[in-house]
């Protein structure tokens, strides 16, 4: 179906005296890196540790902007307003540019964190408020979200380019969402299984859900969770098995022309 596809892991998000995930030795694999802006995840120090060591892999940098939820880790559902979530995204996307640009680094691209992403994949006035922030922040950036999601939906309205995003180490409901956590199975770590997930969504646009569906959808970008068990070697095998099969790993991030971004017009209005 493709002969390419970008590899993203979400990265930095230790704080404090907390380590979480692998990203130095993640970062040798990915292509684009989802940093955490410091509310589940991720503080000053480790946002600017992280687009360090992007920059020095040569990997795409972008915002992974969460609920304020750093016991949940930002994957509880909370109760926010549209303009709340416009304005806390903007707000994280902006603490990350501001750090990137210091490193003389751009924001590539905007992906919600957690349950926030989960919420905005179905509800479009969330999904709408996560787009205006990153209108706001910059007309060029690219928004990541679930296969034919109202993320993906508000994205395209607001004039963005955005980029389909399949999740080689997470199971699928029957209607295209992410399974709970909670359910047995939710988190895949077996490595040869996420590799044959991978190939079918990147190749065949296809994976299996859990009751045993097929559900079709076309995939830009990869997931590996930074936090996923092993997530290191995964990313690893993923790349290396995906090149062997003619597939080239690359940033989903072609040049955006400044006429391209005055063609988008302006941003929904504000909530």
């Amino acid at each position: 179906m493709t002969s390419s596809i970008d590899l993203n892991s979400d990265v930095g998000e230790s704080f404090g005296a907390y380590h979480i995930g692998a990203d130095a030795d993640v970062m040798r694999s990915i292509t684009s890196a989802n940093v955490a802006c410091g509310f589940h995840g991720g503080d000053p120090g480790v946002m600017r540790e992280t687009v360090r060591l992007a920059k020095n892999a040569g990997v795409a940098v972008g915002a992974h902007p969460g609920f304020p939820d750093l016991v949940g880790f930002g994957r509880r559902e909370l109760k926010a307003t549209p303009r709340e979530v416009e304005d806390l995204v903007l707000y994280q996307i902006g603490a990350l540019g501001a750090i990137a640009a210091s490193e003389g680094v751009p924001v590539s691209h905007v992906k919600a964190h957690g349950a926030l992403y989960n919420m905005a994949a179905r509800d479009r006035s969330l999904a709408d408020a996560i787009a205006r922030a990153a209108v706001a922040f910059d007309r060029g950036v690219i928004l990541f979200g679930l296969p034919n999601s109202e993320l993906l939906r508000a994205g395209e309205a607001a004039g963005l380019r955005v980029a389909s995003e399949g999740f080689a180490d997470r199971a699928y409901m029957a209607d295209g969402s992410l399974a709970p956590r909670t359910a047995a199975g939710s988190v895949i770590t077996d490595p040869e299984m996420v590799l044959q997930r991978a190939l079918r969504m990147v190749t065949r646009g296809e994976v299996t859900a859990t009751d045993g569906s097929t559900l079709t959808f076309a995939v830009d970008t990869l997931c590996v969770h930074g936090d996923t068990p092993g997530a290191a070697e995964l990313t690893r095998l993923l790349r290396e098995g995906l090149e062997q099969r003619g597939v080239a790993v690359r940033a989903f991030m072609p040049p955006v022309s400044a006429e391209h971004r005055l063609r988008a017009g302006p941003p929904p209005g504000r909530a």
